[in-house]
């Protein structure tokens, strides 16, 4: 309650073909019960803040590009990484405050245990999903730093969910607003040309994170399960997102295919203060974009969703029944 009309947040919403922006809010109308009547900060595009465990995708991906697997294992145990300039390491915690030692690719993903994560980056190398965060379209310079596989390195929304974008579709784009100019007799003056291109991964590589981020929302455990335990209507994949000490919550849900939609929402203070205690990516950022995406789909204006391929529902229902 102490946070009403103070409470800052952001919301994008890409087609997946081409990345055109078909919604964008930037910020809130009235703040501190006072409306807003110009304000040139866009909270979409021009706010950097750390993306916490939705930038996990890329770590994954680098792994599965590098022939990792989601059945593989890698351990959930307290990792050190080092501070530098004489400081003592720092430990990986996971938000829950536990680890859990051996566990599947899969689980860690869908479980977004960040101990687990950092020891699998490790692993493949810091590098490698800078790489790959890049070929999916991030433009912000990403600090070459094992805590940047746990999302330390601030990111813009539009960019970030435009990356989840082309891991829905399988196509690189970069996101325009202006689709066509016209004079006043209805001459084009303008007309957006699109450039895409296919992502440089193997289809089996970007089918496994498209798997992955599926099992958020449909395995127990899972981040963005809720989703399931209410029967949301519209197949969705996706990934939250809470940085340190609870100040943004994040959440990046999109549908399969490039007839989808991807959309993704940040919430949090413009002062940087935490949110307060449990205010998680789940928690705060989640509904915003399933009531979004429950009134897009609800009013038809997009095509409909298309589900996820069989294979990827059936591999995920055997890990439902069979989990590791």
């Amino acid at each position: 309650p102490e946070s009403k009309g103070i409470i800052q947040g952001s919301v994008v919403v890409l087609r997946n073909s081409d990345a055109a922006v078909l919604a964008e809010v930037g910020g809130r109308k009235e703040y501190n019960d006072q409306v807003i009547r110009y304000v040139d900060f866009n909270r979409v595009r021009h706010s950097l803040r750390q993306p916490g465990s939705a930038f996990k995708p890329f770590d994954y991906l680098a792994a599965f590009s590098e022939y990792w697997g989601l059945d593989d294992v890698v351990r959930d145990v307290p990792v050190a990484v080092p501070m530098g300039n004489g400081r003592p390491p720092h430990i990986i915690h996971n938000y829950d405050g536990k680890y859990k030692g051996t566990i599947s690719v899969r689980k860690a993903l869908f479980e977004s245990r960040n101990a687990a994560t950092v020891w699998l980056v490790k692993k493949i190398g810091i590098r490698k999903v800078i790489d790959v965060a890049y070929m999916l379209g991030i433009k912000t310079e990403l600090q070459p730093y094992p805590t940047t596989a746990i999302g330390a390195s601030e990111v813009n929304l539009l960019e970030l969910t435009n990356a989840y974008r082309a891991i829905a579709s399988g196509i690189v784009a970069e996101p325009y607003v202006i689709d066509k100019v016209l004079d006043n007799s209805g001459g084009t003056i303008f007309q957006a040309q699109p450039q895409t291109s296919i992502v440089p991964f193997q289809d089996v590589h970007l089918e496994m994170i498209q798997e992955g981020l599926r099992g958020v929302v449909r395995i127990p455990g899972g981040t963005a399960y809720s989703l399931t335990l209410e029967k949301f209507p519209v197949p969705l994949g996706g990934k939250t997102g809470t940085t340190n000490e609870l100040r943004d919550a994040l959440f990046i849900g999109f549908t399969y295919g490039s007839g989808g939609i991807t959309v993704g929402a940040r919430v949090g203070y413009d002062d940087n203060r935490t949110l307060g205690n449990k205010e998680t990516g789940a928690r705060a950022a989640l509904p915003v974009v399933k009531y979004i995406f429950r009134k897009i789909y609800e009013q038809g204006l997009v095509q409909p969703a298309s589900d996820f391929p069989e294979l990827i529902e059936e591999r995920i229902d055997y890990y439902i029944k069979h989990p590791r």
